[in-house]
């Protein structure tokens, strides 16, 4: 008797099988997290004024680029660090762009207009689809893209701890001649 009840089940799971083989590759079709040393898909999404934000642009400076939601502790931690640290470098050198993970457009720049001290490009990824092309997972992430625009470094999270060595890091992409003027002596854009 049991084994007549075992070769249903084993005559429904071979016709099953093939059915659900494509389901366990779904993650092999995901487009993989761009890595150190590789270019970072160049679209970003829409900024506050509707233009597409394009890394290709900013090539020939440092970019900070950080995934974060006005939910989360740490990224509200972390964008008034980045925003000062673009101030002190100067814009024409560092530039930090904040894409947003998921939240409703008008939140997002209704966050933006109401901590206008932080000189920051937002952009909009309500979506997620920016954040799934880039890997996020969990935020803050962030990634550090050299003047030539490849990818230098990626953080995962944030840690008061781990600020001196990111300054560091940012410090040594920075050309001779950005890094030995004065703090806050950047061109007015």
């Amino acid at each position: 008797m049991e084994r007549r009840n075992r070769r249903p089940f084993g005559l429904l799971l071979c016709c099953l099988l093939p059915l659900l083989a494509p389901l366990s590759h779904a993650a092999d079709d995901a487009p993989a997290s761009p890595r150190v040393g590789e270019f970072p898909p160049p679209l970003l999404g829409n900024n506050r004024q509707g233009q597409m934000v394009d890394l290709e642009q900013r090539r020939g400076r440092i970019v900070v680029l950080t995934f974060w939601a006005s939910w989360c502790g740490p990224c509200m931690r972390e964008l008034p660090i980045l925003a000062q640290l673009q101030k002190v470098v100067g814009k024409d050198a560092l530039e930090v762009i904040a894409v947003n993970w998921g939240e409703p457009r008008a939140d997002v720049f209704a966050f933006a207009r109401r901590n206008g001290k932080l000189d920051l490009e937002y952009v909009f990824d309500g979506k997620g689809e920016t954040a799934a092309r880039y890997g996020v997972r969990a935020i803050p992430r962030m990634l550090v893209l050299d003047h030539e625009g490849r990818i230098a470094s990626i953080h995962v999270g944030y840690s008061a701890d781990a600020l001196p060595g990111f300054m560091e890091e940012i410090v040594a992409l920075l050309p001779d001649e950005i890094r030995n003027r004065p703090p806050g002596n950047a061109p007015s854009p």
